[in-house]
């Protein structure tokens, strides 16, 4: 059906003020539902013609009005293209939205962030992983407080969202919050999903990402050498915490697992694989990528050594791990008493799985990938360029060998 929009203006009589003068409204109807309300000018009766619907005359003060009154013409036709292009309802509600400026443009940015962050909390363990939640927690912290810093306000319209102020985003994150490259870089694109958000839902018409071209920088993969893990597992320690976090520590660079894998790490995870031997099967929690993982000698006998601990006994877990901040501690500590002076941090053991443990001892990229329960054997790739220093061992040992023939062939000749 055909949508039937007229508009009219005119003087009302009943509503004249102290002097006079008559206020000139404006009746907007569509398909029978009509909208009225004031233009905020007025007029001399005699100067208003009912006919025309507009001031008489050529005045300066009549072409100031009716230019207004051609105005409102152009944005209520101008509303209705935009109402057809976007396939909403041509109804009198819409067009009131669009007239006083209460349309979905005005929508702010902060309260859509929170809802972003509400429902990733509300998933978590479905999809979702509590780094993600605390990751984009931060995220919104920083655009609160780069708002303040920017343009002290505390919140802004998302149709105010430009490129410029995206890179003053990133300048700030890098210059104010010391952040490197590719933190300032992650968080921008935290940032760009809230915006990706308001896109899908048709609140925004045009992204202002479009031009933002924020790289990260490749960084060298920090593991652990064969002997730094000797050093490590073999070191006796005085303390039984140090002793624990050293133990799980090292579980984790001979499985792979990430802290919050052997965390919830149970007794049914561990399962006879297809050698008869005892595997681990267990779908990741941060991409619900199923690992399966045999079992070399030392994490099997460290399952056995902690079978009794009160805490796996009473909450179904294989090992008791503590919190990753205090495991990330002590494996500072751990570090300092081994004379190791790279700084440990527990996501270390699973970049030394993919290293020393196996890349480095030939374990082919691509079982190394479905251990490590890698979507793309290119993030596994990532480890495999790290290995220079065994590419320049293996070379080392080939120029001994060509060394030693050419020495016995001088002594023969």
């Amino acid at each position: 059906m055909k949508t039937k929009i007229t508009l009219h203006f005119y003087a009302k009589k009943t509503k004249a003020n102290v002097a006079g003068l008559l206020p000139i409204y404006i009746r907007l109807t569509v398909n029978g539902e009509r909208l009225e309300f004031s233009s905020k000018k007025f007029i001399e009766k005699s100067k208003w013609s009912d006919e025309l619907s507009k001031m008489k005359g050529s005045s300066e003060e009549a072409r100031s009005i009716n230019n207004y009154l051609d105005s409102v013409k152009s944005q209520v036709i101008d509303i209705q293209m935009t109402l057809t292009h976007k396939r909403e309802a041509l109804n009198i509600e819409n067009f009131r939205k669009r007239l006083f400026d209460e349309t979905d443009s005005q929508r702010m940015l902060l309260p859509i962030y929170r809802d972003h962050n509400n429902r990733i909390e509300s998933l978590l363990g479905n999809g979702y992983a509590p780094g993600t939640l605390e990751r984009f927690k931060i995220s919104l912290k920083h655009v609160e407080e780069f708002l303040i810093w920017k343009f002290n306000i505390k919140d802004i319209a998302i149709d105010k969202i430009d490129f410029a102020l995206i890179t003053d985003f990133e300048f700030y994150l890098r210059c104010e919050k010391n952040c490197s490259n590719n933190t300032a870089v992650k968080y921008v694109r935290n940032f760009r999903k809230i915006i990706k958000i308001c896109i899908s839902n048709d609140w925004l018409e045009k992204d202002p990402f479009v031009k933002y071209n924020g790289k990260m920088k490749e960084v060298e993969t920090e593991f652990l050498t064969e002997e730094e893990i000797q050093s490590i597992y073999s070191k006796k320690f005085r303390t039984p915490r140090l002793e624990l976090v050293r133990d799980i520590f090292i579980f984790c660079c001979f499985t792979g697992l990430a802290y919050v894998d052997v965390k919830g790490l149970r007794n049914d995870h561990i399962g006879i694989g297809i050698d008869g031997q005892k595997w681990i099967f267990k779908n990741r929690q941060k991409t619900d990528t199923k690992s399966k993982i045999p079992l070399l000698p030392i994490p099997e006998e460290l399952i056995k050594k902690y079978a009794s601990h009160p805490k796996c006994l009473n909450e179904d877990r294989v090992l008791p791990v503590l919190s990753n901040q205090k495991m990330n501690g002590y494996l500072k500590e751990i570090g300092d008493l081994c004379e190791i002076s790279k700084e440990i941090t527990f996501h270390m053991a699973r970049h030394t799985f993919a290293t020393s443990v196996t890349l480095t001892n030939g374990v082919p990229i691509e079982s190394v990938s479905k251990m490590l329960g890698h979507k793309n054997i290119q993030t596994t790739q990532h480890y495999a360029r790290v290995l220079d220093k065994k590419v320049s061992e293996d070379m080392q040992n080939l120029r001994a060998k060509f060394s030693n023939k050419l020495t016995l062939r001088k002594a023969n000749g």
